[in-house]
């Protein structure tokens, strides 16, 4: 029996946790034994999970302000960095990631560099200031360090337009899973996939996100971690493939003349595309700029998006906050240092003939029986085309969606399908888990700080409540129609949300903690300035707007590198032509770079 309150049993409770969830993929195992369908086991995996994480919204709903947008500040730092780490464990992450390194080679780990470095500015630029600065979210920030209305809508519309951006593509990713185990539609799986973020966000707010994260990244790294192990030790590389699956990209890089990587006539078939590795013919310099540049924008725009943010306002202190950003580092590389091991072990599944699992230059009819092949193509993210009429798979006559290579590794591998389930789990689990938090940041902004704060200050703890949470139906449910419409991919999507973010709130965030001449006037030039910057060269060079000619390789994936040029140098301008703050705002900035003491704001805010 446990006794005290939730906060003491943290450790147990968890552990309590992950034991029950390891005793359900045993109980999945023996059903496959005893001959329970795949189909089956699918469902049961997509349907505990999302159970369990609606009961533990349930259990954690609130009517309370405090402990809606910030948890109550009750969350010990290393349960924040698991919380964390599950919300930037995204389909992007988890789903999408691994796939990019699969097609795209070592050009896709500049996300890797600049996810992970980004906390370092996280930690050592933003955190523990705005946690000591006392706020709930990062437009309150904004508006209270500059002052009025404007400058707090200014970054209410930049925290909405990156955010809603990343959620769609969270909400792909658990359509993706959705349509997979449950043999339906995508464009209907983007629905299913919302119903279950809903159902953990909804009544309880941060708090309920906060427990409901930290179960979520337990699933998730089991997810991840199991297949590659498993993959790992059928081939021979040892039960630890992190620093032994050089030995398979060097096989890789044999099997490539054989196989004929890269002389495919065809790069893509009804949105798929080919396996194809289009680092293997780098172009130097420009190659160099483009990992550089890429890098650079996801480190700033991991230190701009808020619901990453808002993550350390939840802590019990300033120093909490540091720690948390350290634990996030933590469990955040647990994965990351995976995701190459994945993606290199899975292409090695398909292209090695010494493997029963190889499918390139076997017999077209008898790939096209194989489970997998079957099941993936129902639902419209696999294809094969014998376009030359030879009876024999070759490399340009099969197609895949980058997004499904994680999740479709286990069968590739021919391991049991329960471990299918389990990555299925592993998945959802990223997915929601930041859904939760996007949809919650945009949800918080639009209650708390334009309702509340601009419309309608007088509101009561009731109607902001219900504010913000017939806004996270409304938000979901257009994100989730967005993500059906397939305009991106998992990875695209992400990166414009981290390119939004960064050009509009990254110097206007990091100059109010560091720059006390900071004004008003120079924020909202910065962020509106920078924000449609960056927006409008998207427009022009994304093959959806004007379809016009990257500037020195700086294509929609980084276009941060014109908005963030362009947000300083107007703030930095504007402020300089204009008064300086007030002593009193000065003073409070000063207090801020003192990294201890109370809030500023306190509970007054």
């Amino acid at each position: 029996m446990i006794k005290g309150s939730f906060i003491e049993n943290l450790g147990r409770v968890y552990a309590m946790y992950t034991g029950g969830f390891l005793a359900f993929v045993i109980l999945m195992a023996i059903l496959e034994l005893f001959g329970v369908g795949a189909n089956t086991i699918g469902i049961l995996f997509v349907a505990f999970t999302v159970v369990i994480y609606a009961v533990i919204g349930w259990l954690s709903r609130t009517m309370q302000v405090e402990a809606y947008y910030v948890a109550g500040r009750e969350v010990p730092a290393v349960y924040n960095g698991m919380a964390t780490a599950a919300d930037w464990m995204s389909g992007a992450s988890f789903v999408a990631l691994a796939g990019g390194i699969y097609f795209g080679g070592y050009g896709y780990l500049g996300f890797v560099v600049g996810w992970t470095g980004g906390y370092v500015l996280v930690n050592s630029l933003m955190a523990p200031y705005l946690r000591k600065f006392g706020c709930y979210t990062v437009p309150d920030f904004i508006g209270t360090r500059y002052g009025g209305n404007l400058a707090r809508f200014c970054a209410i519309v930049v925290l909405v337009a990156a955010s809603f951006t990343y959620v769609t593509a969270q909400i792909n990713a658990s359509g993706t899973i959705a349509a997979r185990a449950l043999h339906i539609p995508f464009e209907v799986g983007v629905w299913v996939g919302l119903l279950g973020i809903l159902l953990c966000s909804m009544l309880g707010g941060m708090r309920a996100v906060t427990w409901t994260q930290v179960a979520q990244y337990i699933v998730l790294i089991i997810a991840y971690v199991v297949p590659v192990v498993w993959m790992s030790n059928v081939q021979g590389f040892g039960v630890i493939p992190h620093f032994s699956y050089g030995d398979a990209v060097q096989r890789i890089q044999e099997l490539e003349p054989v196989v004929g990587l890269g002389t495919a006539a065809t790069e893509s078939f009804a949105g798929l595309r080919i396996l194809t590795t289009p680092h293997n013919d780098p172009q130097g310099g420009l190659d160099s700029w483009k990992f550089v540049t890429l890098a650079f924008c996801m480190m700033a725009g991991t230190a701009s998006l808020p619901h990453i943010l808002m993550r350390y306002f939840t802590t019990p202190s300033v120093r909490a906050a540091r720690k948390s950003v350290a634990f996030s580092l933590f469990f955040i590389f647990l994965l990351y240092f995976t995701a190459p091991a994945l993606a290199t072990l899975t292409k090695l599944q398909l292209l090695d003939p010494t493997l029963p699992t190889a499918i390139i230059g076997q017999s077209f009819e008898a790939v096209s029986s194989l489970p997998w092949i079957q099941n993936w193509s129902s639902v419209g993210m696999l294809a094969l085309s014998d376009s030359n009429g030879d009876g024999i798979l070759q490399l340009n006559e099969f197609f895949m969606r980058p997004d499904i290579v994680v999740l479709a590794t286990p069968e590739i591998a021919g391991l049991p399908y329960v471990i299918s389930g389990l990555v299925a789990a592993g998945g959802l689990a990223a997915a929601m888990s930041t859904a939760d938090g996007l949809l919650l940041a945009i949800a918080n902004a639009l209650s708390h700080d334009l309702y509340y704060k601009i419309i309608d200050p007088k509101a009561d703890t009731r109607h902001r409540l219900i504010v913000a949470r017939v806004l996270l139906i409304a938000i979901g449910a257009l994100a989730a129609f967005i993500a059906s419409l397939k305009l991106t991919g998992i990875l695209g999507a992400v990166a414009w949300a981290f390119c939004f973010a960064a050009s509009g709130l990254f110097f206007p965030l990091v100059l109010g903690v560091w720059w006390k001449r900071a004004n008003t006037q120079g924020a909202i030039a910065g962020m509106v300035c920078g924000f449609v910057a960056g927006s409008a060269y998207l427009y022009y060079v994304f093959p959806g707007g004007m379809g016009g000619t990257p500037w020195l390789g700086i294509d929609h994936l980084r276009f941060a590198i014109i908005g963030m040029p362009v947000s300083l140098v107007a703030m930095v301008v504007v402020s300089l032509m204009t008064p300086a703050p007030d002593a009193e705002t000065q003073a409070m900035v000063d207090e801020v770079r003192v990294p201890s003491g109370k809030t500023i704001l306190g509970a007054a805010h």
